[in-house]
């Protein structure tokens, strides 16, 4: 029972739809129906303006922290479910969040918050390579993905080193769905029709 609902916690953790209810409460905006469609921090940024993005990012980053960390409150000390299981099904739960018709974001900045309550090291490793691609490039979604790029040779060296390969699998599925959920920006790079952040 106890494992029953700390997965589910970690899903309706994972399915808070912050840019869509910051949009509603304080625009009166629904950011589905501008931009990319998207309930990220990206569409968030670009239809809301910097402080919601801003809200967003913090919001969707600690949601998937908070899933990855359950274990450590009492009442799910026992239940023998590893944080990154949890983390996974948060993620899972941005990409189709229950409060949102099943339409969520990409996972980034989530998959970044599951990092951060597993190995904060590793999560700043993440944060620099993501900051630098996009310094240069000034393309989110490339930045995402060279940060998942990062994120999977660093898990593979760690699995080398500290043989954590709960570690490497989590990052091959997250890469994989970031890649996944970015194909129509990768199309776009390639013709070079990709928008640009104009705040950086």
């Amino acid at each position: 029972m106890v494992i029953a609902i700390i997965l589910i916690c970690a899903y309706l953790l994972g399915s808070i739809p912050s840019g869509l209810w910051i949009g509603k409460i304080f625009y009166k905006t629904d950011i589905r129906e501008h931009g990319s469609g998207n309930l990220g921090a990206t569409n968030s940024f670009r239809t809301l303006g910097k402080k919601a993005g801003i809200a967003v990012t913090i919001i969707d980053i600690l949601k998937g922290t908070a899933a990855t960390l359950l274990p450590f409150i009492p009442y799910f000390s026992d239940s023998a479910v590893h944080p990154l299981i949890l983390g996974g099904i948060a993620v899972f739960g941005h990409m189709f969040p229950i409060f949102a018709g099943f339409r969520g974001g990409k996972a980034v900045a989530t998959s970044g918050g599951v990092l951060l309550g597993y190995s904060w090291p590793f999560f700043i490793v993440l944060i620099l390579a993501f900051i630098i691609a996009l310094k240069i490039s000034k393309m989110v979604s490339f930045s995402s993905m060279v940060a998942a790029v990062v994120g999977l040779i660093y898990s593979i060296v760690n699995m080398i080193i500290n043989h954590d390969y709960a570690l490497f699998i989590l990052i091959v599925l997250l890469a994989s769905f970031i890649f996944y959920r970015h194909r129509a920006n990768i199309k776009r790079i390639r013709e070079g029709t990709e928008p640009k952040v104009k705040w950086l």
